[in-house]
């Protein structure tokens, strides 16, 4: 359970004054790259986590109810998730479309299992499910003239917690820059139900939480990207998950030459 501003590394997050001073530069942001863009609205994949609550929070205060459309894509998943995502959707009055991705997931490991002499890798079958769920939301979000916003804060990213062309994947992210910590106190300031905010984190990806799959806290994620420093055992988890991750935060290596262009 997580209590927002009185958590013993607090002193590691934003100041709440200056936390909400960003949120709102973060929701005025939202607005005017949507505006930008020549877009029409946003989608969402609602998770029924702190995450995209906040993020769905920060949208509908930037651009109205009407012009949020949120997604949740049940895969195998807990009851509990989805019905935690209709909480959000209802809390914030926004669109909410259920597109269930059980039977597509299930045809394409199918069909993958059967091509290969090896069947695909556990790791392989879990990234599955957030690429399908990317999918469906640029999907919708071609459609209807959206873009899609991202969910993923700056602790995931830090770890390389994220699936390549899945979650890390979108048109643009307000809250990347964001612990998970002033993440869950912009959700909090913003409206979004205790019971997701004390929710602990999961991806929906397996019966772990986030923390237990990664064997790294978010409080030492947290220490270690504010002062370098945390419990000593973990550190090298640390370092090694943000060398192998890399990847997932830079653009695509292209091989380069000189050529004549006359596209000025």
């Amino acid at each position: 359970m997580y209590d927002i501003f009185n958590i013993s590394y607090k002193i590691y997050m934003l100041d709440r004054e200056k936390l909400i001073t960003e949120a709102e530069n973060a929701i005025s942001w939202i607005k005017d790259y949507v505006e930008k863009a020549g877009a029409k609205g946003v989608v969402v994949g609602n998770s029924g986590g702190k995450d995209s609550a906040t993020v769905i929070a920060m949208s509908t205060k930037a651009l109205g109810q009407d012009r949020v459309v949120t997604v949740a894509m049940p895969c195998n998943s807990a009851n509990t998730d989805f019905e935690d995502a209709k909480l959000v959707a209802e809390t914030f009055n926004v669109p909410f479309i259920k597109v269930d991705l059980t039977n597509t997931y299930s045809e394409l490991e199918n069909s993958l299992n059967n091509s290969m002499i090896e069947k695909i890798s556990n790791e392989a079958k879990i990234n599955i499910k957030p690429r399908l769920r990317m999918t469906t939301l640029y999907s919708i979000a071609q459609t209807l003239n959206y873009l899609v916003i991202g969910t993923g804060n700056l602790c995931e990213a830090m770890v390389g917690y994220t699936t390549k062309w899945g979650d890390n994947a979108s048109d643009f992210n307000p809250i990347a820059n964001f612990t998970v910590s002033e993440v869950l106190a912009i959700g909090k300031y913003l409206g979004v139900p205790d019971r997701i905010i004390n929710k602990a984190p999961n991806d929906g990806l397996g019966n772990q939480t986030d923390e237990e799959k990664m064997g790294i806290t978010y409080k030492q994620i947290e220490e270690y990207i504010e002062t370098g420093k945390t419990d000593i055992e973990v550190i090298e988890k640390i370092e090694k998950r943000n060398k192998i991750s890399k990847h997932k935060r830079e653009a695509i290596p292209v091989y380069n030459f000189e050529r004549i262009n006359f596209l000025k």
